[in-house]
């Protein structure tokens, strides 16, 4: 007679921290349930707003600002300024500036231009030399 496979206990230790041992989630002898079944209960409780072409371009342009060394949260502090890594951002603003030329609508075009001018502004003032 064949033997039988053995199961294995799948458990989710994020909400104690991971120190003891949780209850099981879950139990199979043969397949585990996927890892987008387990969910917890911040990512229900709000749900984001939807991402757009301008949410995007607003979020690497925060990126790239703060890599300036804006700080946006007075209460955090203030993350080590990194013109290259900046530049970057800039740079694949710029790109993707010209790939979606003619496919903007006016609102996200003038979003992606404006970032664009502002985020070049700042960093011509810091890389300059004084």
């Amino acid at each position: 007679m064949a033997e039988q496979e053995q199961g294995f206990v799948i458990r989710d230790r994020r909400a104690s921290g991971g120190d003891e041992a949780a209850p099981a989630t879950a139990s199979t002898t043969h397949e585990a349930q996927p890892a987008a079944a387990v969910t917890t209960e911040s990512a229900q409780s709000a749900p984001s707003p939807p991402v757009t072409f301008s949410s995007f371009v607003i979020s690497l342009g925060s990126s790239s600002l703060m890599l300036m060394g804006e700080q946006f949260d007075p209460q955090q502090p203030a993350m080590p300024v990194n013109l290259p890594q900046a530049k970057e951002i800039i740079d694949l603003l710029s790109v993707l500036e010209d790939k979606t030329n003619g496919n903007l609508t006016a609102d996200e075009q003038t979003v992606l231009r404006d970032m664009l001018y502002a985020l070049r502004m700042k960093y011509v003032t810091l890389a300059s030399p004084k």
